[in-house]
């Protein structure tokens, strides 16, 4: 089969769903380098990137040897490769790496001797080698995107539950405060009885002490109801602040208490709502965990 018939296999597997899940694809194929047309193995790696793709290809190929890849028109080229998966032997091995859409193409000669390359009619040994280095680095490659693909999803689910932990958190911040301020308010009212009464009782005796003084003869003992009277206004005046300073705090808490009760079934909602989020994303997450499983167990 020659390359352009693999294109058009690509062609056709672009075609159709490109979020279902793909196989990776081997071919026996032709490898046209320069003006030759080399036997070749070919492999199409489903939805991986190229730059990575490509880059750990030229590392893989380059592993344990001081030679380096050659790049010319898209054609790499690496002479004395140490692959020892495939031959204790260097090889020389040329390649291309192709993208078409969702799918990149990588197709690779490995030559052993001059012009003697790893192909079907060399010996079916050396050729399943060949196959099997080449199906595990897609394999690695594919495994590596869908990890990806699942941590970006696993840490869309850890920021809803987050967000989920935030408002159960609120509500149950709102519903303490609501008993806080029943407490408050049930402490303030008992403040306020006592306030009152307490307030009754100074403005009686106020009332009392003012009548007695205004029928008093000038002197020591006059004076002395004189100041007396002074401490009860006084007292009075203090009493007046601390009932005003109890029945602005019970309408604070009345507030407040208003507010949260207000506030609950706004964040009920919303907690409802991120859990329906969390549902969904949790089988996103179930999906991309299938995935990579079955992409681990292709053999």
């Amino acid at each position: 089969m020659r390359l352009k018939s693999t294109f058009a296999l690509l062609l056709l597997l672009s075609f159709f769903s490109i979020k279902a899940q793909k196989p990776i694809i081997f071919s026996e194929d032709s490898l046209k380098i320069g003006n030759g047309l080399l036997p070749s193995i070919s492999v199409v790696i489903p939805e991986v990137v190229y730059e990575k793709t490509l880059n750990d290809w030229i590392k893989t190929l380059q592993s344990g040897t001081k030679s380096k890849v050659v790049t010319e028109n898209g054609e790499m080229t690496i002479f004395g490769a140490i692959l020892k998966d495939i031959t204790e032997f260097p090889v020389n091995a040329y390649s291309k790496l192709l993208d078409r859409d969702s799918v990149l193409y990588l197709a690779v000669t490995f030559e052993v001797k001059k012009d003697q390359y790893i192909e079907r009619s060399t010996g079916e040994t050396e050729l399943s080698r060949a196959k099997a280095f080449l199906f595990n680095f897609a394999k690695e490659q594919y495994t590596e995107l869908v990890e990806d693909q699942l941590k970006a999803e696993q840490n869309k689910l850890r920021n809803l539950e987050k967000e989920l932990g935030s408002l159960d958190k609120d509500k149950s911040g709102m519903e303490k405060s609501i008993r806080s301020n029943d407490k408050s308010i049930t402490s303030e009212k008992d403040k306020l009885i006592a306030l009152n009464n307490e307030l009754t009782s100074l403005s009686a005796a106020i009332d009392e002490h003012r009548r007695v003084l205004s029928v008093m003869e000038p002197g020591e003992e006059k004076d002395e109801k004189t100041a007396y009277l002074k401490d009860l206004d006084k007292h009075k005046k203090q009493t007046i602040k601390a009932i005003t300073k109890a029945e602005n705090r019970i309408s604070k808490s009345e507030r407040a208490i208003d507010k949260a009760k207000t506030d609950i079934p706004k964040t009920g909602k919303m907690q409802d709502n991120f859990r329906d989020q969390i549902d969904a994303q949790e089988a996103v997450v179930q999906k991309f965990t299938d995935k990579l499983n079955t992409v681990k167990a292709y053999r």
